[in-house]
């Protein structure tokens, strides 16, 4: 056997890691980062590595699409890493694996983490299947050193959505701008906004409502934005069906002078903005209902997949200690989803950069805005569904493909198909 082995190639040895063949006590993690947060992790899991000898952790540092489009396919097939970094939580609850009997404290994380754990876990178990790396909220960014170059106010608490284009599309007339704001192409991006104006998406059965005249008031002022050249449109058009982009790098290359995503945001701007310009957070604009940006996160989860479930545990009971979860949040700039760190407070997060503790601190206190509509959707396990068909079928209306009547219709078709295939 050992001779076998060295005559295999280096390519053939690569591929059969890629394809998750892992010794006995081999753990691979599967992660994508927003911004330092892969720097990060590597560093706390060597430390894991120096204490633990007996096991090692394999970090494949990935693009988020392979999380969104790739890692789905591999867990229907029953294959996968053996721990993943993912967002569609709920949505994929079936792949993750209950590390209940081989934890060893399972009060730890009840305590820690119980107010979340049913975003990660089937309804109506009670499993423990992995924690928030960190909380999210969606809200938006402007540029502040273009506003005050082109002589337009910021505006203040309790703007609307259209106050808030209107003044970006001053300030990008003024300065040449691409376009007066972008917001990433995602369904979980606008869903903030559509609650803001009334929408819902949560039926009285628990399953997915009809799109409804509040999402449609957002969508529509959406799509004429972008058709008056006031959204960036090439984030939206040049990508089909549920695929993401998001607008961080036309931010950061000052081309817009707002921007809609969310918190995870931060650690990016910081870092490749630098002293490039004044960056603010600004929450999330209002609606006619309320001003709501949508709560979530990103979590590391084990897959149920794996044939060293023992391991996989030691490795999550690791990353899960509040030192290491404090430790981890004050270097990527992240709110921490951790009870007993959030209690203790005292985070002194890793920056030099002064626009990093007033956005992070504004975010803080837009989560007090979060609507009713909004907070249910973190643990629902329909909400990728709809997600997905806003971002496929709002792209086609802005790119003409389509009146917005049809695209409504295809939305729903497209949600109930999803549901359909579900059951």
């Amino acid at each position: 056997m050992k001779t076998t082995i060295k005559r295999m190639t280096a390519a053939t040895l690569t591929s059969l890691l890629l394809a998750g063949t892992a010794m006995a006590e081999d753990v691979r993690l599967m992660w994508y980062s927003d911004g330092v947060e892969g720097e990060v992790i590597a560093d706390l899991l060597d430390r894991f590595m120096a204490e633990n000898p007996d096991i090692n952790v394999i970090l494949d540092n990935v693009a988020y699409q392979v999380i969104k489009e790739q890692l789905p396919i591999s867990l229907a097939a029953g294959e996968g890493p053996d721990i993943a970094r993912v967002t569609d939580i709920k949505a994929l609850a079936e792949h993750w694996l209950d590390m209940r009997p081989y934890l060893s404290d399972a009060a730890y994380w009840e305590t820690n983490f119980g107010d979340k754990a049913d975003w990660m876990r089937p309804d109506g178990s009670d499993a423990i299947t992995g924690f928030m790396t960190q909380l999210t909220l969606t809200g938006g960014f402007a540029n502040a050193t273009l506003f005050e170059q082109a002589g337009v106010a910021l505006p203040g608490e309790g703007a609307t959505w259209d106050e808030w284009v209107e003044a970006s599309a001053q300030v990008a007339a003024s300065q040449g701008s691409a376009a007066a704001f972008a917001i990433d192409r995602s369904g979980h991006r606008i869903s903030g906004p559509n609650i803001s104006y009334g929408g819902n998406y949560i039926g009285a059965d628990g399953l997915p409502a009809p799109i409804d005249e509040g999402t449609k008031a957002f969508v529509t002022k959406l799509v004429e934005w972008t058709n008056e050249g006031k959204n960036l449109k090439d984030v939206w058009v040049s990508a089909s069906g549920s695929t993401y982009r998001a607008a961080a790098d036309d931010f950061i290359n000052a081309q817009i002078p707002f921007y809609y995503s969310g918190s995870w945001q931060v650690a990016n701007l910081s870092t490749k903005i630098g002293d490039g310009f004044d960056w603010v957070a600004t929450g999330t604009p209002c609606g006619t209902e309320s001003c709501s940006g949508l709560a979530g996160g990103a979590a590391l989860v084990a897959v149920k997949y794996t044939q060293q479930p023992e391991a996989v545990a030691r490795v999550m009971e690791y990353l899960a200690r509040e030192d290491v979860v404090k430790e981890f949040s004050e270097r990527t700039l992240f709110l921490p989803a951790h009870k007993g760190v959030v209690e203790a407070g005292g985070l002194n997060f890793v920056t030099e950069d002064p626009n990093v503790a007033a956005a992070l601190a504004k975010f803080v206190s837009a989560s007090a805005e979060v609507a009713p509509n909004a907070a249910a959707l973190p643990a629902w396990k329909w909400a990728s569904a709809y997600y997905g068909a806003l971002a496929s079928r709002i792209s086609q209306a802005m790119a003409g493909e389509m009146s917005l009547d049809d695209a409504f219709a295809r939305m729903d078709a497209d949600i109930k198909e999803q549901v359909d295939q579900a059951q």
